[in-house]
């Protein structure tokens, strides 16, 4: 939902021959034609040539900078399939140096802008990238984090626009279809066109990136529009929107229930110290690592740190805080029949780093963030204490399904038939941080579970067949013909964290693609500080379900001293089937 993609890393394998465009800065250019370009339900509002090698991200305050760009053609476009639609687009296509690809991408959150990091990281590679706000950039804002614009404010900036939309949408069906899956698709189609305008041909490849709020995106595009891309990495994929949003909404009410069940500064941090002490290095990992390999081995109870012998908090937790953290661990669930509506969080991810997007982010707000969803369900007055459904009386048994059959249908990517999408040739890499403290990690294991129980035409085994080696599991080795699930030690949502966060899947990708190499492993790097080039650890990232385990002799920093093996079946807590894989 923020800052860095780990995904894109590196370079892009130059498989194709380069495209130049010849331009004269001082007529019309083949850039700047693109302007009368005609296409459907499409108003092309500026093409232009950016040569400098510097752009300036439109609206930053103060402003933002993007350096060490090649020449490449900006294109703007506004797409309105429908009487209540307004989908910005870009698309940024190298002058020099095109690899032949296309390149789609996703961002964070409700959007509501245009990720521009990604097309730039995208065009120095060499893709033809675009990008899009999905149609929420002007949607309304929630007051809790919008500025006096009515539009931005730190904290907006800051967590990839939490708040952004929230009663924008309601009344507005057309505008939610736009941001559950139409938006991509249209922004994919058109970006093409353009592209192909401005080179004279097509892409030999397309590609699709995202992570968050752009995994959603990938799953719906495999899902709904299996042709759109040949490849596509989907990281931490929120595609079971809208019991994750419930999820957001459990964990502001179960630190709301009395003050005393909030967790204190640095206590999320004492949590971190007691899981690792008990559990570091038992899942495969190594003794010294600040993370843990695979945190279903760990089954801490935050009991242990019950305060007692003259201890009080913050060097320790009261019965309500152990309630509290019991909570964040069991995961949303319905309080009438016990049903499990979004897995819970993962030990090893607790963290005083509000900019995880955790439990200490969400705690403090005085109102959940990313409840926007429930504003489009139930208008205005969901952010009114005297509402009969507001987001601190929401009802996990009476309310879920209100908000399923308004919203589901279009907001979760949930359907295990990709069988379109894998017999154009497609293929698909998931990934997601073992530590991710927003969007539980066993939530990508279990649609990649379904993947595999859908795949392999079984029933009445259950999804848990998925966590056994692949020998003998020939539905296990269908699936991994096409998808393959990386799962990352110590990583936060999408980025961060103590474990390696820095990796290159794209490329892996495009391998796979186009020379039928699948990845077994993609090398992932912490730096120091997490800011390069002072590499602090290399690991391995193993094939899910594979883990990386230490050899027992060398530096515990280096990649080639952990190798990939066989995991003994874990348990996965999953959702009822009713709430999806």
């Amino acid at each position: 939902m923020m800052g860095h993609r780990p995904y894109l890393v590196g370079a892009a394998m130059g498989l194709f021959a380069t495209v130049a465009i010849a331009s004269s800065p001082a007529m019309a250019t083949p850039c700047t034609n693109l302007q009368s370009l005609q296409l459907a339900d499409t108003t092309i509002t500026s093409a232009t040539d950016n040569t400098s090698g510097v752009f300036v991200v439109p609206g930053s305050n103060p402003p933002s900078t993007i350096s060490g760009l090649p020449s490449f053609c900006r294109v703007t476009a506004t797409l309105v399939p429908s009487s209540d639609s307004s989908i910005k687009i870009e698309v940024w296509l190298p002058e020099t140096n095109w690899n032949g690809r296309f390149l789609g991408t996703g961002g964070g959150g409700f959007q509501g802008a245009i990720t521009y990091g990604e097309l730039a990281s995208g065009i120095q590679q060499g893709f033809a990238a675009t990008n899009s706000d999905l149609g929420t950039g002007s949607s309304g804002c929630n007051p809790l984090f919008c500025g006096s614009d009515g539009v931005t404010n730190p904290l907006a900036t800051a967590f990839g626009n939490p708040g952004v939309p929230s009663t924008g949408l309601f009344g507005h069906p057309e505008r939610i279809k736009d941001f559950g899956y139409r938006a991509i698709h249209l922004m994919t189609v058109r970006g093409k066109e353009i592209a192909n305008a401005l080179y004279g041909q097509s892409a030999q490849k397309a590609y699709f990136a995202g992570c968050s709020t752009g995994g959603q995106n990938a799953l719906m595009e495999a899902q709904r529009f299996p042709n759109d891309y040949d490849g596509i990495l989907a990281g931490a994929a929120a595609f079971n929107r809208t019991h994750l949003h419930m999820a957001g909404l459990a964990g502001w009410q179960d630190t709301h229930a009395n003050a005393s069940r909030f967790i204190l500064p640095g206590q999320m941090t004492l949590i971190n110290q007691a899981v690792l002490a008990q559990c570091v290095g038992q899942d495969g990992g190594a003794g010294t690592d600040a993370f843990l390999t695979d945190p279903r081995d760990c089954h801490f109870d935050p009991k242990a740190l019950l305060c007692s012998g003259g201890k009080v908090p913050p060097a320790c937790l009261t019965a309500d805080q152990v309630t509290t953290i019991q909570k964040y661990y069991a995961g949303t669930i319905d309080p009438v029949n016990g049903q499990v509506i979004n897995p819970g969080a993962e030990r090893g991810n607790e963290t005083d780093n509000v900019g995880a997007l955790g439990l200490a982010f969400q705690e403090d707000l005085p109102e959940p963030a990313f409840d926007g969803l429930f504003y489009w369900v139930f208008g205005p007055g969901f952010g009114q204490p005297s509402s009969a459904v507001n987001f601190a009386n929401f009802d996990f048994h009476h309310d879920v399904d209100t908000v399923d059959d308004q919203l589901a249908a279009v907001l979760n990517a949930d359907s295990s038939d990709l069988g379109e999408f894998r017999e154009h040739g497609g293929k698909l890499i998931m990934y997601h941080g073992w530590a991710d403290p927003l969007i539980p990690s066993q939530s990508s294991i279990n649609y990649f579970n379904a993947l595999v129980a859908n795949g392999g035409q079984i029933s009445g085994h259950g999804f848990e067949r998925a966590s056994f080696d692949d020998d003998g599991h020939p539905e296990l080795r269908q699936t991994q013909s096409y998808a393959r699930l990386f799962m990352v030690p110590g990583m936060y949502h999408c980025s961060g964290g103590p474990g390696p966060n820095s990796f290159d899947a794209l490329t892996p990708l495009v391998t796979w693609v186009e020379s039928g190499v699948a990845p077994e492993t993609i090398v992932a790097t912490k730096f120091v500080g997490d800011t390069p080039p002072a590499v602090q650890m290399t690991r391995p990232l193993c094939v899910y379900p594979k883990v990386a385990k230490y050899s027992g002799s060398g530096n515990t920093s280096i990649a080639a001293n952990f190798t990939c093996v066989a995991d003994e079946p874990d348990f996965n807590q999953t959702p009822a089937p009713k709430f999806g894989p």
